[in-house]
């Protein structure tokens, strides 16, 4: 019980993220995107720093998010009665 608390209390306060702390953390977070692909895009043939190259950068890294979380086990649970369901997976 105690666990679920102080995880509780991370979440809170994980949450509680100003607009300057966001805004370097998704910089930070398209910093590592262009590291990791935008080498794989000049070898398609991308000119660094073009609109193309952006795209590129973006398709790959959507790409492999969606192999990532498409291979993950999922789990539905469904509740309700006759003409209702409300079903949930995750």
């Amino acid at each position: 019980m105690r666990s679920y608390m102080i995880i509780g209390v991370a979440m809170v306060l994980a949450a509680c993220a100003t607009p300057e702390q966001r805004s370097a953390q998704m910089q930070h977070e398209v910093d590592m995107m262009i590291a990791e692909y935008g080498p794989a895009c000049e070898k398609l043939g991308y000119r660094a720093d073009t609109d193309g190259w952006r795209d590129c950068i973006l398709r790959l890294n959507t790409r492999e998010t969606i192999v990532r979380y498409a291979s993950r086990p999922t789990m539905s649970t469904c509740f309700g009665h006759r003409g209702f369901f409300h079903c949930s997976t995750f």
